[in-house]
């Protein structure tokens, strides 16, 4: 007998549409059947500005489903800006069925994923989100998701993933944002993949000023870099590479760069448990 893994879904920033939602599902059934059940959460529905609701119902949204036993995962549904406005102190209410969950996205979600590594309270993996269904090869990308989630599939995870050390994976404007906080984990020993979207050139640099200043980062392994999407043009070149950025503040800081990682704000975006993987 199958048994079915039971998925909550909430959206710390940006809301869903009803039909996404529904597309989503859709998905899931047809690719996995009996064996996944998706609850979106009425609060991924609503609208406060630019948000899914208030800080107060995104909050307690994210810790009604964290804390009910019935849920196995809690996945992100959408990024954008919001995540770090959650409660501070809804992390000390977090119970023993939220510390045995897995929570999974990316983006701004990044926020969530660093304060619960650092409490230690469940299993973080950066992954595609509800909303990558827009884009082209979104179908991919969710079923790569789900089919980690239920049956934890490793087809899907990052190469580097595999070697068995431990790694962790940011959006780098997420990540700069993070240094010196009290949501900043501890990223000795790991391996540490950055990606982005849409920024120009020298905010990358300047935010690769912050996360290489980060006594969080300074023991890191190493750091690799993903895809940097949709970067704008500016009114006259910055003068480097994106990966000439990256080596630049690599060197500077004396973190080792170690190359590219298959991790994007695209469809092609693969899974980075963080921590060291059990399947590894």
């Amino acid at each position: 007998m199958t048994s079915t893994k039971h998925i909550a879904i909430v959206c710390p920033g940006g809301p869903l549409t009803r039909e996404l939602a529904q597309k989503t599902a859709q998905i899931a059934a047809a690719r996995f059947g009996d064996s996944v059940s998706l609850h979106f959460h009425e609060q991924c529905f609503s609208v406060a500005g630019h948000f899914a609701g208030t800080d107060a119902e995104r909050s307690a949204a994210f810790l009604e489903v964290a804390n009910d036993p019935k849920y196995d995962a809690v996945w992100f549904g959408r990024g954008g800006y919001g995540a770090c406005r959650l409660d501070d102190d809804l992390f000390g209410k977090l119970n023993e069925d939220a510390r045995a969950k897995t929570y999974f996205g990316y983006s701004d979600n990044g926020f969530l994923l660093a304060r619960l590594y650092k409490k230690k309270i469940g299993r973080q993996v950066h992954g595609p989100i509800a909303t990558d269904l827009n884009r082209e090869g979104g179908e991919e990308a969710i079923a790569r998701a789900l089919s980690y989630l239920v049956h934890g599939d490793a087809s899907g995870l990052e190469p580097t993933v595999k070697t068995g050390k431990p790694c962790a994976a940011f959006n780098i404007t997420v990540l700069a944002h993070l240094a010196g906080t009290s949501w900043a984990p501890d990223l000795t020993g790991h391996v540490v993949m950055l990606e982005d979207v849409g920024e120009y050139l020298y905010r990358t640099d300047r935010a690769m000023f912050s996360i290489m200043s980060d006594r969080n980062i300074l023991g890191a392994a190493g750091i690799m870099l993903g895809r940097l999407s949709d970067v704008p043009e500016n009114d006259r070149p910055f003068g480097s590479s994106e990966e000439e950025i990256i080596q630049y503040w690599c060197a500077r800081a004396g973190v080792p760069y170690l190359g590219r990682a298959d991790i994007g704000h695209d469809a092609q975006n693969k899974i980075v448990p963080f921590g060291v993987t059990a399947s590894a």
